[in-house]
């Protein structure tokens, strides 16, 4: 059963990040104007890492290759693109709630992610393949 509920969480949390990872890439410029829109520098190779993290990360993470770092590098971007992009400690008042909710659903997500980057992708994964050779 632990297998197969630590493939299902895997599919689960690549759910959040593929979706976004394909929408930034069919919507670059505006990916790029979002980015822009929040201050960041260099927001064309900030929208092209967003978007390789995104897709490559939630492939790595269904599919349990390098899944211990997939998991690492998906945790630290979602922290950064909560910090940027819901910071609802500086959101104007009618905004404020629903970023505080995006927010901290981040953070469970990284909660999540943090877990499978200790635990392992188990043994339903090309990680498992690969160290029983």
């Amino acid at each position: 059963m632990n297998n197969a509920l630590n493939l299902i969480g895997r599919i689960l949390l690549a759910a959040l990040f593929l979706p976004a990872g394909l929408s930034k890439l069919s919507g670059f410029e505006g990916t790029v104007g979002y980015i822009t829109s929040v201050g960041l520098p260099l927001a064309s190779v900030a929208a092209a890492a967003a978007i390789a993290v995104e897709i490559l990360g939630s492939i790595a993470l269904i599919v349990g290759f390098q899944t211990r770092i997939a998991a690492a590098v998906l945790a630290v971007f979602t922290v950064v693109a909560s910090v940027f992009f819901h910071a609802f400690w500086v959101a104007a008042p009618e905004q404020a709630f629903v970023q505080q909710l995006m927010f901290f659903k981040n953070m469970g997500v990284i909660g999540g992610l943090l877990v499978l980057a200790s635990s392992g992708a188990g043994a339903w994964s090309i990680d498992a393949k690969k160290a029983a050779q």
